[in-house]
């Protein structure tokens, strides 16, 4: 059996567990469960000759459940405790530099001439564009540490797989990420760098913010 049929086996094992067989009374779920089971006995006990017929089978059926994993019964589904942040999680990719809130206007003032005056406003977007972004995605990920666990361990399920492209899958391996960066373990060169980086641009947001503030006080007081 090859590295990643066993993997898909031990990702169909994982689902079956999730389904409680002895307490569930969904009876739909009970029933897939009881068929993905009996699929992988066979699988794993078949005659040489019938074990990459009954390997197949049984990879497609787990498969084919995991693709399902969203419509799957309340308290069933591998990652229910972090579904209401999951889209948030992959649209805050900590790679992605695209301003979020104002990518329009900051491509059209890009092609018109300069102005410092208009420039130092858009920096201050950026910035607020930028710490927005950061605040955000620290507050989301603060939200699911109490799922950490039981979420790592369907992440590398699904990756040993080959799942590892799901879009959920993407999100919650920077949701991870993002845990590691902001947790009290030592950190490498490149997350002391990247966690510098995060640190100087949120200063720098502080100061502008400084500054905007100002101006709104000196509004007021005039």
């Amino acid at each position: 059996m090859s590295t990643q049929s066993k993997a898909i086996l031990a990702l169909g094992k994982k689902l079956v567990e999730e389904f409680e067989l002895d307490q569930s009374v969904d009876t739909l779920g009970r029933w897939m469960a009881h068929h993905i089971a009996e699929l992988i006995h066979d699988a794993e006990n078949a005659e040489l000759e019938d074990q990459p017929s009954k390997q197949e089978r049984c990879a497609s059926a787990i498969l084919e459940l995991w693709r399902h994993r969203a419509e799957l019964p309340n308290g069933k589904r591998p990652f229910e405790d972090v579904e209401p942040i999951l889209r948030a999680l992959e649209s805050l990719d900590p790679g992605d530099e695209t301003p979020r809130y104002f990518r329009r206007p900051r491509m059209v003032a890009a092609d018109a001439e300069p102005d410092t005056e208009v420039e130092k406003w858009l920096d201050i977007a950026d910035g607020v564009d930028f710490t927005a972004r950061q605040l955000i995605r620290y507050c989301l990920v603060c939200a699911s540490q109490a799922a950490q666990d039981k979420t790592a361990e369907w992440v590398a399920l699904a990756e040993a797989a080959g799942l590892d492209d799901d879009v959920d899958v993407r999100a919650l391996r920077i949701m991870m990420a993002e845990a590691e960066l902001s947790g009290d373990e030592t950190t490498g060169d490149v997350e002391r760098k990247e966690l510098e980086d995060r640190l100087s641009r949120l200063e720098a947001f502080q100061e502008m913010a400084e500054g905007l503030a100002a101006d709104l006080r000196s509004k007021l007081t005039s």
